[in-house]
């Protein structure tokens, strides 16, 4: 019999009205530490979206805390197994938004009120190979090359704020049904309302992004692996037909690593082998490698200090 305690790592997101979301981020911080869970969460008037770590009797209590708040319902959970926290520590903080778009106003676009239709992964999947179709990924350029859908259109975004300029490409896409999708499903809320706004009328969503697709369908079709917003960094999608998409930095062999310089003052985000990255030291080049800054390689390229937009 295993001696390893089992953890859940859960990522979710609601949107709803939180008229006092300053003072529940504080609250809401202090219960997560009471369950000695760790993550990070953002709040804002717009709603909630967190990825959390902890010990399962921890986290089903904190799932059926938020289930019981009548602000969150309707909320859904994609939650994995692991053998330990995914997070050195626990974060939850107010923003403006809890994805950063620059979408702030819901007289502009309204999660809440309208956005593209949800699918669930077997329609996606049944969808997506049509010639009337386009799937569009609305994540970073730093999460596409690593992995993605076949066929997928990708946006060269260093982050989601630049969504809103990038519609602007899309418009040749008017008449064809859009399939967006992206990790969990945060930003295609926002990035599917925005195109319906913009005129666009056939639009859809993956219901739970790519990570309720892998655990419905196998992960069949999705190229490469899935960023993750977490200490483990990537995480394997496809059982079903996966291949390795992204290549090595220095070397360019193909690898599913993706690190931030250990170099902070750099802490760019890339692609490197296991071998590359241990002659290297965690940097992405040979000045960082020598910087003042640079920070001991743990063999990730996943620090504490990382801040993901």
């Amino acid at each position: 019999m295993s001696s390893v305690e089992k953890y859940y790592v859960i990522a979710y997101y609601h949107y709803t009205n939180i008229e006092d979301a300053p003072e529940y981020a504080e609250k809401h911080l202090e219960f997560c530490k009471s369950l000695k869970l760790h993550g990070r969460i953002y709040v804002a008037h717009e709603g909630i979206n967190g990825t959390i770590s902890g010990k399962i009797e921890a986290c089903e209590t904190y799932m059926a805390a938020l289930k019981a708040d009548s602000r969150f319902e309707g909320i859904s959970f994609k939650i994995d197994e692991s053998n330990a926290h995914a997070f050195h520590r626990m974060h939850v903080r107010y923003k403006k938004e809890i994805v950063h778009s620059g979408l702030r106003n819901p007289e502009d676009i309204d999660p809440v009120k309208e956005t593209g239709k949800h699918i669930h992964a077997e329609e996606f999947l049944k969808l997506k190979d049509q010639d009337d179709v386009v799937i569009l990924d609305v994540r970073s350029n730093y999460e596409t090359r690593l992995g993605k859908f076949k066929n997928a259109l990708t946006l060269d975004m260093e982050n989601f704020r630049e969504f809103p300029q990038k519609v602007e490409e899309l418009k040749r896409f008017k008449d064809k049904k859009i399939l967006t999708y992206c990790t969990g499903g945060v930003k295609c809320e926002k990035a599917s309302a925005l195109l319906l706004k913009k005129g666009f009328k056939d639009v859809y969503q993956l219901h739970n992004g790519i990570i309720g697709y892998a655990k419905e369908t196998g992960g069949k079709d999705f190229d490469g692996v899935l960023y993750v917003f977490d200490g483990r960094v990537t995480v394997p999608v496809n059982q079903v037909n996966p291949v390795v998409i992204s290549t090595c930095k220095r070397c360019g062999e193909f690898a599913p690593r993706n690190l931030n310089c250990a170099n902070a003052d750099c802490n760019e985000q890339f692609v490197m082998c296991e071998n590359c990255a241990e002659e290297m030291e965690g940097a992405c080049s040979e000045a960082c490698k020598t910087a003042p800054g640079k920070r001991v390689y743990n063999g990730t390229g996943y620090y504490t200090r990382h801040v993901i937009d």
